[in-house]
């Protein structure tokens, strides 16, 4: 069985993507960012990074995960040198829980705004 998450943001089905998705007791959660609508949460990357996983918490829940079942996250940051910022935003939610992470530095986000964008696989015990 395969269930869809949306966030009901209108690029979804223009993209072709779902905020996540679970399959079994798997649920993939997209690259997630900071952006609700036209409003950028955060000027900064902690508090950018607190969004993204409030949102992504948020979308675990809907396929009935939570971050306890998070076993990998992946970190895009457009500037490397805020690795810190974001490293504490996400050890406050995952400091016990402690998924495999990848954190590295890309070019750029779909908007200028956005300082960081967070991926999400979890694995619901059966």
């Amino acid at each position: 069985m395969r269930q869809l998450v949306s966030s009901g943001a209108p690029w979804e089905p223009i993209v072709g993507y779902s905020r996540a998705v679970r399959v079994g007791n798997v649920v993939e959660v997209a690259g997630t960012t900071a952006q609700d609508g036209a409003i950028i949460t955060g000027l900064d990357a902690y508090n950018q990074a607190k969004r993204v996983l409030e949102k992504i918490g948020l979308a675990l829940r809907e396929a009935g995960a939570d971050f306890e079942h998070v076993v990998r996250t992946r970190i895009y940051l457009t500037d490397i040198t805020s690795w810190e910022a974001v490293g504490r935003a996400h050890g406050e939610v995952f400091g016990s829980i402690r998924p495999a992470s990848t954190m590295l530095e890309v070019k750029a986000l779909i908007d200028p705004r956005l300082l960081v964008e967070i991926e999400a696989t979890a694995i619901i015990p059966e």
